[in-house]
């Protein structure tokens, strides 16, 4: 599913019946990751279905971020396969993987404005300039920030900055959003905030989407929780209406965000 398309910023509002029929976004099979003879990971299998939003929840050290980053590239699996759209990637590098991150610590280049930490991506790719700022407009735009492109990472809260984090992962047109973690560092209204974007950008722009967190009460927002326990999964469960998070933000006092001048 492209949110981009040629010189144009276009959104796909909706899955097509071909993105449904396809392959499996994701398939992990017997992946398994040894650190030491008593540190081991799986092997575990699981398929996850284009435009699906699945969470791996467990407590921490139970192997869920183990397997994200094996899915992103970070980490070599010690057995297994793992494959995008049918294609095996574990042995290609994280950059060319084209699997959008976002991580608890929000990982923005403090020296760059927001608009440049956008579209960092996108200039390692040598991606021309007006099609360059098509882009990091439109990813600021789904995530409710473009009046902030000029603003540095020390002027934003945390919440705004991780809204960043996401928009940096929507411009190079990922196949699957990984996050790790993304509303561990913020608060409940925040976090909810941030559930409320990733549910829109999976049911409108139809965006496959993995959640890693410890909280059951941010795993819910999924349509699917995987449990992860002792390095492995031991549950597999869908959740038929998962609560929606931009309903739960209006029944809140509104809060207005601050933004530091310095």
């Amino acid at each position: 599913m492209q949110l981009y398309s040629g010189g144009r910023a276009n959104v796909a509002l909706t899955p097509t019946a071909k993105d449904h029929a396809s392959a499996p976004a994701l398939e992990v099979r017997n992946l398994a990751k040894r650190f030491s003879s008593q540190s081991v990971i799986g092997p575990l299998s699981f398929a996850v279905a284009a435009g699906e939003f699945v969470s791996l929840l467990g407590p921490s050290g139970c192997g869920k971020t183990t397997t994200l980053r094996c899915i992103a590239g970070f980490e070599t699996p010690t057995a297994g396969s793992i494959l995008l759209n049918g294609e095996p990637i574990e042995a290609l590098p994280p950059n060319r993987r084209n699997i959008g991150l976002v991580f608890q610590n929000y990982a923005l280049f403090p020296h760059l404005t927001i608009f440049e930490n956008v579209a960092f991506g996108l200039r390692l790719r040598r991606i021309g300039e007006a099609e360059l700022k098509q882009r990091v407009g439109q990813a600021l735009e789904l995530v409710g920030l473009p009046d902030l492109a000029r603003r540095y990472p020390r002027q934003l809260s945390g919440g705004q900055q991780q809204r960043i984090a996401i928009a940096r992962s929507l411009v190079n047109n990922p196949r699957i959003i990984l996050a790790d973690e993304p509303t561990g560092a913020l608060d409940t209204r925040t976090s909810i905030e941030i559930m409320s974007i990733f549910q829109r950008l999976n049911r409108q722009a139809g965006l496959t989407m993995i959640v890693v967190t410890h909280e059951p009460d941010i795993a819910a927002y999924a349509g699917r929780n995987l449990h992860f326990r002792d390095g492995q999964l031991q549950k597999d469960l869908l959740l038929p209406v998962p609560p929606d998070a931009a309903e739960e933000l209006r029944s809140l006092p509104a809060v207005e965000e601050e933004v530091v001048d310095a």
